[in-house]
């Protein structure tokens, strides 16, 4: 039976997910520049309720990205230390992914916008289809200021897009085009281990693992900021 540990710190959040035995398991905490004191007692604590060893988990995931620079580097050196450690495979797992699944397995979505603050009045961001609960992304991951985003469908007079996300901040500076298509806003809805594990579940049934060197974030931006 597949055990699948996933952990995000890609945001204010810190969480954790064990896909194990078809259940999943999550430790959820938001957690503002505490994520790296934390994330170990809350690896420990969750493989400690699932009765499990460590030694028993198949793979590791991780929110690869976007998000918080500084969440992105704890989590990808985090999972890269354990999955050398347990010479386990691991799932890099899209943030704006996560999001997207979130919104359409726990809100009913079926067209998201998915963004998220980037700073520097930027958006990290993607537009996507629920295919039978799965996202499938219309285009590909952008990081441009928030009047740049755009929707794959912007013709349809059709009110049919939920945005998601911390980036709802900027909803007032997005194209006239895309606020008329909007639905309703869930700002709330952050990247979470266990969207993560979900999807790295499906991921892995598909054969899509890494090396633990190749575990690297995707930042979409060069450009370091101060308390990203």
């Amino acid at each position: 039976m597949t055990c699948i540990l996933a952990l995000d710190t890609s945001t204010e959040a810190g969480s954790v997910a064990l896909w194990h035995k078809g259940e999943v398991l999550e430790d959820f905490q938001l957690l503002p520049r505490q994520q790296a004191q934390a994330l170990l007692p809350q690896i420990k604590g969750l493989m400690n309720k699932a009765g499990i060893a460590l030694s028993q988990v198949d793979a590791l995931a991780f929110g690869r990205g976007p998000g918080s620079f500084t969440g992105l580097r704890i989590a990808a050196a985090s999972i890269q230390g354990l999955a050398l450690a347990l010479d386990r495979p691991v799932i890099p797992v899209s943030t704006l992914e996560a999001m997207a699944w979130t919104a359409m397995n726990q809100q009913g979505v079926n067209k998201a916008l998915t963004l998220i603050d980037a700073r520097m009045d930027e958006v990290y961001w993607c537009a996507w289809q629920n295919e039978a609960g799965w996202p499938v992304a219309l285009v590909a991951e952008q990081l441009s200021a928030p009047e740049v985003v755009s929707l794959p469908d912007a013709a349809s007079p059709a009110m049919d897009w939920v945005l998601v996300g911390s980036g709802a901040c900027y909803a007032e500076r997005l194209a006239a085009s895309v606020k008329a298509k909007l639905e309703r806003q869930l700002p709330e809805i952050l990247p979470s281990a266990k969207a993560i594990v979900y999807l790295a579940h499906q991921a892995w049934l598909r054969g899509e693992l890494v090396d633990a060197a190749d575990a690297v974030p995707i930042y979409l931006r060069d450009k370091v900021t101060h308390g990203s």
